[in-house]
């Protein structure tokens, strides 16, 4: 089993996602952006390397939520989810096709990842400013 981060990260009022590129597993569909744990490192580091990497932004992680189990076809991953604050950096995309920030009513209009779904359940019903 993979085991993966992901960053919720908000910034004034919304949530970034982003759309995988035609050319990653599950292409064009939507994410929080986040990457695979490396041998040694934590959760929590994992997700502040990834995002500094594939979108050029610092975030600070703030709350850790309920980590998501989920069978793809030929791999399992285990999605450990983070709620951030960006808190410096510029958004630059460096892996994925396109990055949106839309507010938590919105985050149904997309067509996500199957393993991201349980994530923005989570976020509609929880109190994630806080």
């Amino acid at each position: 089993m993979l085991i993966v981060t992901c960053a919720v990260i908000i910034h004034h009022g919304k949530i970034l996602i982003c759309q995988r590129s035609s050319t990653m597993d599950l292409p064009l569909k939507w994410e929080f952006p986040g990457g695979k744990v490396e041998p040694g490192e934590d959760e929590k580091e994992t997700v502040v390397r990834e995002i500094s990497e594939e979108l050029h932004l610092d975030i600070e992680v703030v709350k850790r939520l309920e980590p998501v189990e989920h069978a793809y076809p030929s791999f399992r991953i285990r999605l450990v989810p983070f709620i951030a604050y960006v808190v410096g950096g510029e958004l630059r995309l460096e892996e994925h096709a396109d990055a949106k920030w839309v507010t938590i009513e919105e985050l149904v209009r997309y067509d996500w990842a199957p393993a991201d779904i349980p994530i923005v359940e989570q976020v509609r019903a929880g109190d994630i400013w806080n």
